[in-house]
């Protein structure tokens, strides 16, 4: 039976009938609650001006807050959590936040400003807003057209040494209030236009609702999906969203591998991805802007199968494998398996993927990436480069590079891998390898860089790599082309 969208808004509980499934939350507040702090600047996640903080309940943590893109996040997402607005946190003057920004002249024509309010805000809650990189990092997904960072970033240091209140007792008093309102097992939605939402809570549920309904579109931070609707004007009549799936959210160490579930996004797989090798942590910060690792998830990513996608090069050189689940079967298979063509995955009908098992490292293997992009943050690859090598006595026994931005899918370079084998990583191997790429890929020309520079940057990387491994190279692993 269909049900209405039960939610919480700047502290009062709100019931939403009608609006269709992919209607935004950014639209809903603007068109239909007449909140128009929340700004439009770009409908794709990438300016930041209509950051909103989502609230919910994070299990023995108490209330998990994060700010998310609202132009690109759907309304049944709301469903049993508390969105807040800029109109929110100033109702009873202005906030720590709001004041340092005034102090500090961290605004000029003011379009952006409610996007830098509301993430500097989540980030004061969180804790995150103690030094001045914490700070740049938390900002790398808001533009400003005019005021310049400075003062912003002054500004969010200035907050940051106000102290947060202890809110246990109202946080604890929320939760409950939200678990009210998230209803039972699977949440459904139906919108006038006959558009649906399903919501499990459930892995088992999950399968069986895919199962029952192959036709629907899998959807979890929508971080991709949402420009199908925003840019693309794509009707969607169906969806299932995985985001809620407990089962789906877990990441837990096993015998040599770190176990990630699907619906982990990348913010919360950041840290436990660096414990694996610091590189992974510094791609995963450079990863999108922060609204969008906070909603996106690993799961996703992969799923998506997009040739610049950022982690999968470096998933596929660590070697890690897929557990996909289709009803009650289970299967796993090594992620550069799952890449068939553009586009095309190795997946069933009604088949999704569940987890991912990583790797560590052994002590006789090195790992390097390398992100090549136009822009340092919230940028999209131009060419994306990893490789994790086993040596035996400094022979390399064993070699996996992939790369992104080079092929059709993110690929291994075979042709290359061979030639480091049997020899030590010095420059000379790593030019054999060199020139060994051009027998694996054929890139092409877009709008990020043509094909004869993504050749000679993916060559160029795997020479650094060499230096790197000769210690001769500078400390940090990614960088800004």
């Amino acid at each position: 039976m269909a049900e209405p969208i039960r939610f919480i808004l700047n502290g009062t509980e709100r019931e939403v009938s009608g609006p269709k499934a992919t209607t935004t939350i950014l639209e809903w507040l603007r068109q239909d609650a007449r909140l128009t702090g929340t700004k439009e600047g770009c409908a794709e996640g990438d300016c930041g001006a209509c950051t909103v903080v989502i609230c919910e309940p994070d299990g023995e943590a108490g209330l998990k807050r994060r700010a998310v893109n609202a132009c690109i996040q759907f309304m049944p997402s709301l469903n049993g959590r508390a969105v807040e607005t800029v109109e929110h946190i100033g109702r009873d003057g202005l906030h720590p936040v709001q004041q340092a920004l005034v102090d500090l002249h961290g605004s000029q024509c003011g379009f952006c400003t409610p996007g830098f309010v509301m993430q500097l805000y989540a980030g004061w809650w969180n804790g995150r807003l103690s030094d001045r990189q914490e700070v740049k990092d938390l900002v790398s997904g808001n533009l400003c057209r005019c005021t310049g960072y400075g003062p912003i970033i002054e500004a969010g240091l200035r907050a940051g040494s106000v102290a947060v209140p202890d809110t246990k007792a109202a946080d604890a008093e929320l939760g409950q209030r939200l678990d009210a309102l998230r209803g039972g097992e699977v949440f459904a939605y139906e919108g006038a236009d006959g558009s649906r939402w399903f919501s499990p809570r459930d892995v088992d549920a999950l399968a069986d609702l895919y199962a029952a309904h192959p036709d629907a579109l899998l959807v979890a931070g929508a971080t991709d999906i949402g420009l199908w609707v925003t840019k693309q004007h794509r009707d969607l009549p169906l969806l299932i969203d995985v985001s809620r799936v407990e089962d789906l959210r877990m990441i837990e160490e096993g015998p040599g591998a770190l176990f990630v579930g699907a619906a982990v996004t990348h913010r919360e797989a950041t840290d436990r991805l660096a414990d694996i090798h610091p590189s992974l942590g510094e791609l995963m910060r450079r990863f999108a802007g922060y609204q969008i690792r906070n909603a996106g998830t690993v799961g996703g990513n992969v799923a998506n199968g997009s040739p610049i996608g950022d982690l999968l090069p470096a998933l596929i050189a660590l070697g890690a494998g897929l557990h996909l689940r289709q009803g009650d079967k289970m299967r796993r298979l090594p992620i550069e398996d799952f890449f068939i063509e553009y586009g095309r995955q190795d997946r069933g009908t009604g088949e999704f993927v569940a987890a991912l098992e990583v790797p560590v490292l052994f002590p006789n293997q090195r790992f390097f990436c390398h992100k090549l992009s136009k822009r340092f943050d919230s940028d999209i690859s131009a060419v994306m480069a990893a490789m994790r090598l086993t040596f035996e006595d400094d022979v390399v026994t064993e070699a996996r590079i992939a790369f992104g931005g080079m092929a059709g899918t993110p690929k291994r370079a075979s042709a290359a891998e061979a030639a480091l084998l049997g020899r030590p990583f010095d420059i000379g191997a790593a030019k054999a390898a060199a020139e060994a790429l051009a027998e694996d890929f054929t890139p092409l020309s877009d709008m990020r860089a043509s094909a004869d520079y993504r050749l000679k940057a993916a060559q160029n990387i795997l020479k650094r790599f060499a230096l790197e491994h000769a210690g001769a190279a500078a400390t940090r692993v990614l960088e800004v082309a």
